[in-house]
């Protein structure tokens, strides 16, 4: 039996803020994808986009929450 580790918010976080992105903790995933379009518009995080199509391409593990806030607030595909 295989067990896979979900992504889930706090995932979500940790990957933007290692792309330098300032996020509080226990932001939710709304949040999260909120504060990372706005400081990619303010000054381009040059590895979003591909970290976003990475998430999004893991859709099988991603936790819906974090699915919906990706589409929403990034959508870069």
């Amino acid at each position: 039996m295989m067990i896979v580790e979900l992504i889930d918010g706090d995932d979500f976080r940790a990957q933007l803020t290692a792309l330098g992105i300032d996020i509080p903790e226990h932001a939710d995933p709304d949040t999260c994808a909120q504060i990372a379009a706005e400081t990619h518009r303010k000054q381009a995080v040059a590895e979003l986009p591909a970290l976003v199509r990475k998430l999004i391409d893991q859709k099988d593990i991603l936790l819906p929450s974090v699915r919906h806030a990706i589409e929403r607030f990034l959508p870069f595909e």
